[in-house]
């Protein structure tokens, strides 16, 4: 098995207390066929859910480029845009120790998952990664950079700063703030707004009550 198949595999068996999956399981047709088997599709409990995701992380325009903002688009079974895969996935200790996160992130969040998010248009990847194009700061937009950038590349799914059991808060591994650390947030509405870029912001009403906008769902399209 491949490190990518293995990747793969162990995201999507891990779960949380309560035995609730982090990653939920779509038909391939939510993604391209060449990418179905292996894809991800991440969605904002704002306006989905893992049956019915409604709006999906996306590259703006499909381009695979550096700097390329990624946004929320409705999923397609035609256009690679959205044919994203985790590439990376593992406790934040372990990307401590591959030296793609910090000691003060590690401190914090040692035990909780990782992931690093690639896109791979037609299931081909590219080596850039839905992330910051530097350390994180409120209203960052979210875009394309090379994976093997640290800190930025790197999601922590913070179950621990939610009281949701199917959804989570998405970390910025670059975060400085671990009262309120920066994390993906949706604004406005999707089918409305032409370019509804993701962006940080820091994390509000953390653990009690932690807004549908800064949560998190994600199916493994297998």
């Amino acid at each position: 098995m491949s490190i990518t198949s293995k990747v793969l595999a162990a995201a999507a068996t891990v779960t949380v207390a309560g035995g609730v999956s982090m990653a939920g399981m779509l038909p391939a047709s939510a993604a391209t066929p060449q990418c179905g088997p292996h894809c991800i599709q991440i969605f904002s409990a704002k306006f989905g859910t893992p049956a019915s995701p409604g709006f999906v992380e996306t590259v703006f325009q499909g381009l695979a480029q550096a700097g390329q903002p990624t946004i929320l688009a409705s999923p397609s079974s035609s256009s690679p845009a959205g044919d994203l895969i985790v590439s990376r996935a593992g406790p934040v200790s372990a990307f401590f120790a591959a030296g793609l996160v910090s000691a003060a992130i590690n401190y914090h969040y040692g035990p909780q998952t990782a992931v690093q998010v690639q896109y791979a248009p037609l299931g081909v990847p590219t080596g850039l990664c839905a992330a910051l194009a530097t350390t994180a700061f409120q209203n960052e937009g979210l875009s394309l950079q090379p994976c093997s950038v640290p800190g930025t590349t790197v999601w922590i799914k913070d179950f621990a700063d939610s009281s949701a059991t199917a959804y989570f808060p998405l970390v910025n591994g670059s975060t400085t703030d671990f009262c309120h650390p920066f994390a993906m947030t949706v604004n406005g509405d999707p089918a409305r707004k032409l370019l509804p870029q993701i962006k940080v912001q820091h994390l509000i009403d953390n653990p009690a009550d932690v807004p549908d906008s800064q949560l998190w769902g994600a199916n493994l399209l297998n």
